[in-house]
């Protein structure tokens, strides 16, 4: 397989990570324990309106990462948004994770694979494509 194609491929799959979490698990609510996060960690009163607010965040994230603008600020703002959420989450709701505290592992694992589509993969195309 060639550079731009697990490129590519990288690409889609981040933006349907963004995309199925922020709609599916956030918006639909087909997923109820991310409402339930919320709620631990930022209150009970409107974990409804702000699990939304979230779901619409990523889906707009989703979108960002399939543009590619600015596509080296768009890696660094979702390394670091996977990052603290995820130590929160770890920190704060660790009974509510799917696979409790092993979710940073994912995480970490997610954020690794922004890091290296971004900066390795996608430098890779650049410096082949230069005169």
């Amino acid at each position: 397989m060639t550079a731009i194609n697990t490129y590519r491929i990288l690409t889609f799959f981040i933006t349907g990570v963004w995309l199925i979490n922020g709609l599916v698990c956030k918006m639909l609510n087909l997923v109820p324990r991310h409402q339930q996060i919320v709620a631990r960690i930022l209150g009970e009163d409107h974990s409804r309106h702000l699990t939304i607010l979230i779901g619409f965040s990523e889906i707009i994230m989703g979108i960002w990462v399939l543009t590619r603008f600015k596509s080296k600020f768009n890696a660094i703002t979702q390394i670091i948004i996977v990052v603290i959420m995820n130590t929160l989450e770890f920190i704060l709701t660790p009974d509510l994770l799917l696979w409790g505290r092993l979710n940073a592992v994912f995480a970490l694992l997610f954020v690794g694979l922004v890091y290296y589509n971004e900066f390795v993969l996608n430098r890779k195309l650049k410096l082949q494509t230069l005169p």
